[in-house]
């Protein structure tokens, strides 16, 4: 029989366990609101440095090699391809910024994530050469953002409101925003699981993964030295493991927290399911689950370069498995009893249309990944940027790393690195610490020397950026012409993998030969087949070169 002194569960009515599984509680979504928020502020800030060269019609990729290339459709969303001024772009990124401080305190929350979403999505579009799986995870998240209760608690405007924080929420945004991350963690660990090459397996060979990517930072090479490469060997297998199997395994541990807090009240819950709930430790395992996924980022963050923002951003996706009691266990509010769901007029309605949007979203993005056509995916449309849905980065291990230098002569006759903007060229590989794959110019310029394929006026544009950079940052002027850069070529260097941290002798390719004075530098690119073959490198091969 059921105790009289029994307590409901938060959320709890028909739909009994699911509840847990597929709600989330205001506290945790103050949680993620907070915490991606503010790290969508820091990406939003980083943007202004990148204003000039990748977005304004000084940089890159001016509007008018853009706006050719785009539908109607493309045009009318993207409002970044309606002016190319920096005035007009600073005007756009500060209103961004600001949509990003309404969003982390809480004020005006269906703003600030609709306007976030859209802008973002817009800025996303003026330039797809800069998209990583960075931007792929704020565009989703933001997307969800829209249909949540963000302002329930812990906000500006929740003085408002008389809901209760600890009320679990079942919507239509709590089930996507959980399947999304189970979908993720899943599609990254099966592509791993899946790699033809079995990197990420006990078999890899010549060398297992984790070997090949955590080498990189000083936090990699400690890591190395504390493990060795057995170690490492024995670790790879478990990261696909890890991504595949913990989020299904969460969302068991919900169902089995919710069934466990009710047993006082229904002496009918099956002992399977309370021996299942003693065998995990209720709460405790619960967040040990979270904690360890958002540990393996860190690690990634720790080990792998360029990866930090990218690592905090995938945990606070973790926050909306946060159960009801989180306020009450981090000491932020005290423990209610009893918590019901807040009735809001309306409610269904608003329910009925989130979900009908949210279904279009996914079903787009069903479509987009396994229907559409090779014409619906190009660079043409928005359909790539607005419903791209795929995570498996990361596939296999990394057989060579590469770096990028581009020597040039000034007109006084010196020899100076321009993509590091250094006096001095050096082929070694480049980092602190640690050897570093990653080029000299971090952040969004990593998709610059990817952008090689480019020829005529877009190629001439974007080679041609370096040189007036160069001129602009060194103030060459007709009272100080030796500073001008006349000419430069761009190399990306390579090496091979090898164990015990250890990386084969430097190879070369040249990208592109670039002549600050000319406008007709493909013409004398047009063969470059015996550049693409790897050579000696060496300060006096550079100066002959140039």
């Amino acid at each position: 029989m059921a105790s009289a002194k029994s307590h409901s569960a938060p959320g709890a009515g028909a739909h009994g366990g699911l509840v847990s599984v597929l709600g989330s509680n205001l506290e945790a979504i103050a949680i993620f609101r907070m915490t991606f928020g503010a790290l969508l502020l820091v990406e939003l800030v980083s943007r202004y440095q990148y204003l000039l060269p990748f977005y304004s019609d000084a940089g890159t990729l001016p509007l008018h090699l853009l706006r050719p290339k785009i539908d109607t459709l493309y045009s009318a969303v993207c409002v970044h391809c309606y002016g190319g001024s920096m005035l007009y772009l600073r005007v756009l990124l500060t209103v961004q910024v600001g949509l990003a401080m309404m969003f982390i305190v809480g004020y005006k929350t269906r703003l600030a994530s609709i306007g976030s979403w859209f802008l973002y999505l817009s800025l996303s579009l003026r330039n797809t050469w800069l998209n990583f799986i960075l931007d792929r995870y704020f565009h989703h998240l933001l997307f969800y953002s829209m249909f949540l209760p963000l302002d329930g608690t812990w906000a500006v405007d929740s003085r408002r409101r008389s809901s209760s924080s600890k009320a679990t929420l079942v919507t239509p945004a709590t089930i996507a925003l959980k399947l999304l991350v189970v979908w993720i963690y899943w599609d990254a660990g099966y592509g791993k699981f899946s790699d033809p090459l079995q990197g990420w397996t006990l078999n890899a060979k010549p060398l297992p993964a984790l070997d090949t990517y955590v080498r990189h930072t000083v936090g990699a090479r400690y890591m190395y030295s504390l493990l060795g490469p057995e170690g490492l060997k024995l670790m790879t297998p478990t990261v696909p493991f890890a991504e595949m199997c913990e989020c299904p395994q969460l969302c068991v541990l919900s169902c089995t927290l919710f069934c466990t807090d009710t047993h006082n009240r229904n002496d009918s819950v099956s002992p399977a399911i309370a021996l299942i709930a003693s065998y995990f430790g209720q709460n405790g395992v619960l967040y040990g689950t979270i904690a360890m996924m958002c540990f393996m980022h860190v690690g990634i963050a720790v080990t792998m370069r360029n990866t930090v923002l990218l690592s905090l951003v995938a945990c606070t996706a973790w926050a909306f498995f946060l159960p009801a009691s989180v306020g009450a266990d981090l000491g932020l509010t005290q423990i209610s009893p009893t918590s019901k769901s807040p009735e809001k007029k309306h409610s269904t309605r608003r329910h009925k249309f989130s979900g009908g949007v949210i279904c279009l979203f996914v079903l787009g993005s069903l479509w987009f990944e396994t229907l559409s056509s090779h014409c619906n995916q190009s660079m043409k449309h928005i359909w790539s940027t607005l419903l791209h849905n795929r995570w498996n980065v990361f596939i296999g291990a990394e057989e060579y790393v590469t770096w990028e230098i581009a020597p040039g002569r000034l007109a006084d006759g010196s020899i100076v690195d321009i993509w590091s903007k250094t006096d001095d060229v050096s082929w070694e590989m480049p980092g602190t610490g640690a050897p570093c794959t990653s080029t000299a110019r971090a952040g969004r310029w990593r998709s610059y020397p990817y952008l090689a394929e480019l020829k005529g006026e877009d190629g001439e544009v974007l080679w041609n950026y370096l040189c007036e950079q160069w001129d602009e940052e060194n103030g060459v002027n007709p009272d100080n012409p030796d500073k001008k850069l006349l000419r430069f070529n761009f190399f990306m260097l390579q090496a091979d993998v090898k164990p015990n941290m250890g990386f084969s002798a430097t190879r070369k390719r040249l990208i592109h030969s670039h002549d600050c004075l000319s406008r007709s530098n493909f013409d004398i690119n047009a063969n470059s087949e015996a550049a693409q073959l790897p050579f000696k490198v060496d300060a006096k091969s550079t100066k002959d070169e140039l």
